[in-house]
Parts: structure tokens; C-alpha cells; sequence
């Protein structure tokens, strides 16, 4: 019997909701990793997972190298564990460098040669100025003719966006907040393969069509299956008709029956295809929640298991209030269930919420 869009929502659900391993670190791992270019989306994110998860506790991990935030895959920002890391960045350089050298058009091994002398030149945390200023001087020397495409457009990105850096707050500890970052050369702990990327993938999202682990990983369909070729995993018919693969063992499926608040660019929606996001949220819903014009989400509400709305706790200050929208049709929160979910958000982010309204959106 072929899988339904409910047996995949179970089987992930198990993974991105796992049994509490106990330290931040170990968190992040356990669920691969959160994408954070929305700075505060790796506090709400593992307060939603783990309510109780505090915001001191996620600093002293981030500040200690315990997890680790930079631009990795499809270039955008990502927190993992220094493990995981190694592997997205594995990823990046699959996904992403033939792309920056047909924007810089120069070959490939160039642009190697580009990537290692910004490492170099990292060893020492840089401000993106000071990357950006070794870029143009390393190009006017080797490749004059790409300064152009360099400082315009994708360009501007070229010298932090290729999977080998980290970022940090250039002052203070405001991990949670969206300042201005520094860049240092990420430390990698060991090689890292094609089939780690998959198995990554589908330890912490699986089953995953092959369209879902590309796009998440922001590699060709040809890398998945050099990867898949790499992996002992089992495959079953699915949705779309798609088949869709697993590692052997994986944990059983689980019941979500209660209210969590995720964060903007959460796994349950952005680590699967964006054409075949129906495990979590209705084609409607996911319209309504993705801004396709500047790829912006809104973070979304979680209620028994499936995305039927959105939340905002809009503002900077400590003390805020917190608006939850559901969508029509679908199941209303009580104001008793989202008691949890709010605790857990103002540990998560240090903050106080003043007052709770529900409101309902006709989608």
C-alpha cells in the first residue's frame, strides 16, 4: 500500500519532535538543523520542540561553538552542530559553486582557488566589508573581468554565502536579534559525502522523495542518487507518484495532539519540495503563509499535527503581545492550549507576552 501525505507527516513529525537528548547541542543535532536567517527562528524553533529551552541556554551553546550559524545550503543561513555544519557544507559545495562560477564566469577550479584564500583570510574574524574588500582585490589580480559581477546582484553574497563560514554577533551576545554579523572559517570535523547529505535527510526529515532532499540540499536530482547510491535505504510508492525513501530502523510514527508555535522558515515546511509540502499544510494554506515575491514565511501555527495558521509577537521590546491567527475550516485553538506553546516562546526568546488573541482568517 502506497504512502499517504498522514503516514508522512507521522514518520517526520517523530524525527523533528524526538524524545529530549537533554543539552541545547545535542537538541540541534538530534533535529539536523534550523534555518536561521531570521536570527531568532533557532530560539523558537527549539523552544517549540523543546519547551523549556531557554534563551541563556541557546546563547552559552552558540557562543561555546556548540552549534554553529553561516550560509550553507541554497544559500541561505543555517544553525546545526558543527557535525551536521560539515555535512551542509559538503552540500553547498555541490549546489553552489558551479553556480557562483557561471556568475563570476570563471571555472570552477578558479573559484576553489577563491574559497580557500577567503578561509585563509577568515582565520581571523572579518566583517563583510573586509571580506567583500578581498574579494575585488583577489579578483583584480586573478579574474579582473568578473569585478563587475562581483559587486552587483548575487555577487554581493559571493564572499560569505559558500558554506565555509561561520557568523556571530559582531558585538554582544544578541544571537537572537538580526545586527550586524562577523565571519570566521568554519572548522570542518571530518570529510563529509553525498551520502551523508542524504542521510542527513532523511535521518532528520525522512521519507523523502528525491525532489524533496534536492531541494532542501539545493543539489542536482543526478547528486541525490550519487548519494542514494552510497546508502542502504528502503523505498515506498507515495504521493504525486513519487516514490519515497527511508533509512532502515527509522523511528516510529507519532501523534502531535496539542499547539506549538514555529518559527518563520520552519523544517516541518522548508525541508521538503516546495511543490509537495502537503504532509503539513493544505496547498492554500502554504500560499498564504509563503510570500513568494520575497520568499519570506510566516511562522506558523502548529495545531494536532498540521500547519492551519500563523502567530505574531511583533516588535524588539520584552514585553509584547502575541496575536494567533487559524485558519477557517480548520480546528480553532483554545486559549488554554496555547498557555504551553506561549511559555515556552517566552523562555525561548527572553520575553514577556502581555496578552493572547485568536483570531480567525478566511483562506
Amino acid at each position: 500500500m502506497a504512502l499517504t501525505w498522514d503516514d508522512l507527516a507521522g514518520a517526520a513529525l517523530a524525527r523533528q519532535f524526538p524524545d529530549d537528548p537533554g543539552t541545547v547541542a545535542a537538541r540541534v543535532h538530534a533535529i539536523g538543523d534550523l534555518q536561521t536567517q531570521t536570527a531568532r527562528s533557532a530560539f523558537i524553533g527549539l523552544g517549540a520542540r523543546f519547551p523549556g529551552t531557554t534563551h541563556a541556554e541557546v546563547t552559552e551553546a552558540y557562543a561555546a561553538g556548540d552549534i554553529v550559524r553561516g550560509s550553507t545550503i541554497r544559500g541561505t543561513v543555517h544553525t546545526a552542530s558543527p557535525e551536521a555544519y560539515t555535512v551542509l557544507a559538503e552540500a553547498t559545495r555541490v549546489g553552489q559553486h558551479g553556480r557562483w562560477a557561471r556568475v563570476l564566469g570563471i571555472s570552477e577550479d578558479l573559484l576553489a582557488e577563491l574559497w580557500t584564500s577567503i578561509e585563509a583570510y577568515a582565520r581571523t574574524w572579518r566583517t563583510p566589508d573586509e571580506l567583500r574588500a578581498h574579494v575585488d582585490d583577489w579578483l583584480a589580480r586573478r579574474a579582473p573581468g568578473s569585478l563587475e559581477a562581483a559587486a552587483d546582484g548575487p555577487g554581493r553574497y559571493l564572499s560569505f554565502a559558500h558554506g565555509a563560514l561561520v557568523r556571530r554577533p559582531a558585538s554582544g551576545d544578541r544571537w537572537e536579534g538580526q545586527g550586524k554579523p562577523v565571519y570566521g572559517t568554519f572548522e570542518r570535523t571530518g570529510p563529509a559525502t553525498l551520502a551523508d547529505v542524504v542521510r542527513h535527510h532523511l535521518r532528520t526529515h525522512g521519507p523523502s522523495s528525491r525532489q524533496d532532499v534536492a531541494w532542501w540540499a539545493g543539489i542536482p536530482l543526478r547528486a541525490v542518487e550519487e548519494g542514494l547510491d552510497g546508502l542502504d535505504v528502503v523505498e515506498e510508492d507515495g504521493p504525486r507518484g513519487r516514490a519515497y525513501v527511508d533509512l532502515p530502523g527509522a523511528p516510529p510514527p507519532r501523534e502531535l495532539p496539542d499547539v506549538r508555535l514555529l518559527p518563520e522558515f520552519d523544517a516541518l515546511l522548508c525541508g521538503y519540495d516546495s511543490r509537495a509540502r502537503d504532509r503539513f499544510a493544505t496547498p492554500e494554506h502554504h500560499r498564504r503563509l509563503w510570500n513568494e515575491s520575497n520568499g519570506m514565511l510566516l511562522p506558523p501555527l502548529l495545531v494536532d499535527g498540521r500547519i492551519s495558521g500563523f502567530w505574531r509577537a511583533a516588535g524588539t521590546a520584552r514585553r509584547r503581545p502575541l496575536e494567533v491567527t487559524w485558519f477557517a475550516r480548520t480546528r480553532r485553538p483554545r486559549k488554554a492550549e496555547l498557555e504551553v506553546p506561549v511559555a515556552a516562546l517566552e523562555a525561548a526568546l527572553g520575553i514577556t507576552v502581555t496578552d493572547v488573541s485568536v483570531v480567525r482568517e478566511v483562506v
